[in-house]
């Protein structure tokens, strides 16, 4: 058989993009992201391999040629045996927004195709949004039957798949589960007659059926058979089905859903769902994958008018790899959101605990059962959130349990009101000067002043302050004075830290550093502690949300005693600050992802090779591709400032 061959580039020009399959460059149009992602998923995820996949084939139709956008040959021909009479499975991809009843570029020109391809099994539209799946059955009277699916089978597996094995649940890769994801909270929408944040809170309902499911039952429950799908009795046998895995997760996590919900979803709706979410394995797909489409529909539905922006996953990753947290470590997120910070530094402290334990010559089964119960400990006792929006707090609860579940410390509450004013169980944790590490991004905005006097008086920033030019410092008065949040935010931190070794890096607007009229904010901070980076961020980080400019700041905790004994020395001792200037931050203003260029502007490109990936047959292969190097530091500043804190 001819080996696979990839064209090798060295850059991307303006306007291209590199064929995932060939290696070649293509236009880079909306239609060809689409067909890109395809083709990530039918190697990453269905298993195909890519020597058995044709990009833009050509095809005979009476006089004339057409191209289909993807053709997949039988494994082990040869590239000359990529015949028309061969291929068994045809692709259509189109742009966001294509109907798949358009005449001209819907479904029925995938149809047209498979007309004249007499060895086509299957066929799938899509446009990224909709997916629409075609068995083709051979008669024996010579005719062919069009029958409807709910996914492509993967690489050696049935059509007529009833009910799937957990070994046949797949990761998602690339934007495959963000795709999963609208297209579900659309057809909720769509269907049920509800309002897309009242259709959030039902596709997450079944989100958590399928981690439950994932995690508890000894085979599948979430899953909607052919059968089932067809009639009113299957619909209703389905959903009776997903309703007891519903009764069970309302039992599992009481401090998320109410005893007497239900899911609230029509038979035909709620099965149909269940079929677009039912072959892929949430816990086992990369935690930025799902990041990303939980991110994604979260943010379109719940974000308020409080000066909320959720932390990019990169700007995340940086701080929590700064501080580096370990399990014995109590992290803090005052003002958590949907949990960006949360979930990366539990992710990041669980990968530890595996890395620590794996290779220590203990039997397999042994250093399983080790990080299983250090991962549990942990979470369960060193990962705290408080957010202010009931209806974050529960995404973020959910959020969490979709990666590692550490769920069990996510409180409602206002971290900047008095403590007495806490429900019980937050006020038991004793928080104030015991937490280890704080991270955060509170809500900025002289728009959402606060002005309650019961909440200003227990800071002194918030009361006013005034510059006295004799002794060149700014003095306390007795009067409280509106502030925006992020100013009583700092104080709260440093509150909540432990007294010398409590850090805190936080997400704040520019103007609290350089602001004239708030030099009493910079000259509290040095007074109460460390400062040990500051980190200028690019102006699109936050982009399209805000175009607010910040900074990261982090500090550690000064004791009182420390803090007493400085203020009678003037001026403070010196001390080193890591700086840095984050100027490529890999987003556009707009949120598209930008990529490193060479001087001519060619977009650079790094080989890289997918993981192992093995068939139904036991049969494995590696990927070898090229992909876009994208533009961010991130990293680099993380490991910067790690180096020079251990020197």
């Amino acid at each position: 058989m001819a080996a696979h061959v990839v064209t090798r580039q060295t850059v991307v020009p303006p306007g291209k993009v590199l064929d995932f399959i060939t290696g070649t460059l293509r236009e880079y149009t909306p239609e060809e992201y689409v067909r890109q992602e395809t083709l990530k998923s039918l190697v990453r995820e269905y298993r195909y391999k890519p020597e058995s996949i044709e990009v833009e084939w050509s095809l005979k139709m009476g006089a004339s040629r057409h191209r289909a956008d993807i053709a997949i040959f039988p494994q082990g021909l040869d590239k000359a045996e990529h015949t028309q009479d061969k291929v068994s499975i045809l692709i259509e991809c189109k742009k966001a927004g294509t109907s798949p009843k358009d005449k001209k570029e819907g479904v029925d020109q995938l149809l047209s195709y498979v007309s004249v391809c007499p060895s086509t099994e299957l066929a799938m539209w899509t446009n990224g949004t909709d997916l629409d799946v075609k068995h083709i059955i051979q008669l024996s009277s010579g005719n062919r039957e069009v029958v409807d699916i709910a996914d492509l089978p993967r690489y050696g597996e049935s059509t007529d798949l009833d009910r799937p094995t957990f070994d046949q649940l797949r990761p998602a890769a690339s934007d495959s589960l963000l795709f999963a994801f609208r297209r579900a909270h659309d057809y909720i929408s769509g269907n049920q007659g509800l309002q897309k944040p009242e259709a959030f809170w039902e596709l997450l309902k079944l989100i958590f059926c399928k981690i439950h499911d994932e995690r508890n039952s000894a085979q599948p429950e979430f899953y909607a058979t052919p059968t089932e799908r067809e009639n009113a009795a299957g619909q209703a046998k389905c959903k009776r089905r997903i309703s007891g895995l519903f009764e069970a997760v309302k039992q599992s996590y009481p401090q998320i859903f109410r005893a007497t919900e239900d899911l609230d979803l029509q038979p035909n709706v709620l099965a149909f769902v269940v079929t677009q979410l039912q072959l892929f394995s949430l816990l086992n797909s990369d935690v930025d994958i799902k990041g990303k489409a939980y991110e994604e529909v979260v943010g379109t539905n719940l974000r308020g008018d409080r000066g909320e922006f959720f932390t990019p996953r990169n700007v995340c990753r940086m701080m929590v790899d700064m501080l580096d947290p370990t399990e014995d470590d109590l992290v803090l997120d005052p003002a958590c959101g949907t949990g960006g910070f949360l979930v990366t530094a539990m992710n990041h402290v669980v990968e530890s605990i595996r890395a620590h334990v794996r290779g220590s010559g203990r039997p397999k089964d042994v250093e399983e059962q080790v990080i299983r119960d250090r991962q549990a400990r942990y979470l369960e006792k060193r990962i705290v959130g408080i957010d202010f929006n009931p209806s974050l707090v529960r995404a973020t609860k959910m959020n969490m349990v979709m990666n590692n579940d550490g769920s069990g410390g996510l409180y409602q509450a206002n971290s900047l009101a008095p403590i007495p004013t806490w429900d019980h169980d937050l006020r038991a944790l004793d928080l104030i000067g015991h937490v280890d590490i704080i991270l955060t991004n509170p809500p900025f905005g002289s728009k959402i002043p606060i002005d309650d006097p019961t909440i200003l008086a227990q800071y002194d920033l918030g009361h006013k302050w005034s510059y006295d030019r004799g002794s060149d410092k700014w003095v306390r008065q007795d009067e409280t004075t509106s502030r925006p949040p992020e100013i009583l935010f700092i104080e709260r931190c440093v509150q909540l830290l432990k007294p010398e070794t409590g850090r805190l890096a936080m997400v704040l607007p520019d103007g609290i550093l350089g602001n004239p009229g708030l030099g009493f904010v910079r000259q509290w901070v040095l007074e109460h502690t460390t400062l040990l980076a500051s980190i200028d961020m690019h102006s699109d980080t936050f982009q399209p949300s805000t175009s607010v400019q910040t900074s990261i700041l982090v500090v550690r905790r000064k004791s009182d005693e420390q803090v007493e004994v400085e203020s009678r020395i003037a001026p403070l001792s010196d001390y080193e600050i890591f700086m840095a200037v984050c100027d490529h931050i890999g987003h556009d203003k707009r949120g598209n992802a930008v990529y490193v260029r060479d001087d001519n502007g060619y977009e650079k490109i790094a080989e890289t090779t997918d993981a192992v990936t093995e068939t139904a047959q036991g049969d494995s292969h590696r990927h070898i591709t090229q992909e876009r190097v994208v533009d961010d530091n991130t990293a680099e500043i993380a490991r910067a400032f790690r180096d020079w804190a251990e020197q």
